[in-house]
């Protein structure tokens, strides 16, 4: 141990020699005035300063390299701003269309055969049908339409078709003097026109005019027409041509009996046939024909048969 005395003269030790020392240069800065620092004590907190800078920098360098890592790279150093990542497009594939199959094709409707019995009820049904006058004629006649019952025939639709057999430019009433109309069931008229099986047709012509039509031919009877169902679905071997154009034929020769006009016959080879010629018996070196007047509308004839 020391004593009292020998603390106090014992040497200073570093800490206190360096505390004396700032001690006396802080008074001697007092007593002397505004005195320039030594350039030792500037230097150090210029290294303490930089120093701090560096390990700011550093950390701020770790902590932006472990954001960049972790947030994908995003960085900017001037304006902060994030930078677009980088992302992979991947294309979506184009659907393969499924492909359409073909339409199938609509099948033909395979005609009706329209049967032809050789003789049926003798009863008939009137066409429920009508239509207007057709001709400027002032001769009408008004007709009804009756199909024997039993028969596939519609009897609608063969009123309708004779309809327009008179009705058209090439028919009769093209003489200026004739005139029809289609009326129905119940009213008043002046002729009939009957399709009949072979066998109800030859009835009927043999008891109106006493004419055997032997199951193949047609006639005009006294009230009307009579058409054999057999011609009306199969037509003629001698006339070659649409079966619609035939039923004109049938229609337009009886109804021109009808209005008084008798047999023709050819009135030269390569000439059209007269729709009055019994062209179903031959055409004798004529052309086939339907209607009363050529295309020029002049009326086709012929010599007339005794």
């Amino acid at each position: 141990m020391h004593s009292a005395r020998e603390r106090e003269s014992a040497p200073p030790t570093g800490r206190a020699v360096v505390s004396d020392r700032v001690d006396r240069q802080h008074r001697s800065a007092h007593r002397g005035g505004r005195r320039r620092r030594s350039s030792h004590r500037r230097g150090l907190p210029r290294r303490r300063g930089r120093s701090y800078l560096v390990g700011v920098l550093l950390a701020a360098g770790l902590l932006g390299s472990a954001v960049f890592f972790l947030d994908g790279g995003r960085s900017d150093a001037s304006s902060g701003a994030p930078r677009p990542r980088s992302t992979v497009i991947t294309p979506t594939p184009t659907p393969t269309p499924t492909p359409t199959p073909p339409p199938s094709p609509t099948p033909t409707p395979t005609p009706t055969k329209i049967d032809v019995p050789s003789t049926g009820t003798g009863t008939f049904v009137t066409a429920h049908a009508s239509g207007a006058k057709v001709g400027h004629g002032s001769h009408l006649l008004r007709y009804v339409v009756e199909v024997e019952t039993g028969l596939d025939i519609s009897p609608t639709q063969a009123a309708n078709e004779i309809a327009d057999i008179l009705a058209a430019p090439r028919g009769w009433t093209h003489n200026g003097v004739s005139s029809f109309q289609l009326v129905g069931a119940g009213e008043p008229y002046d002729l009939t026109v009957k399709i009949a099986t072979p066998g109800t047709a030859d009835a009927l012509c043999w008891e109106g005019i006493h004419q055997d039509t032997q199951g193949e031919y047609n006639c005009e009877i006294h009230n009307g027409v009579v058409v054999n169902l057999k011609r009306w679905v199969e037509g003629s071997p001698t006339f070659e041509g649409p079966i619609h154009d035939y039923r004109a034929l049938i229609i337009n020769h009886e109804m021109g009996h009808f209005l008084g006009h008798p047999h023709m016959t050819c009135a030269g080879p390569g000439q059209l046939a007269p729709v009055m010629m019994q062209q179903i018996k031959g055409l004798h070196g004529c052309i086939a024909n339907a209607w009363p007047y050529d295309k020029s509308g002049h009326f086709v004839s012929g010599p007339h048969v005794t």
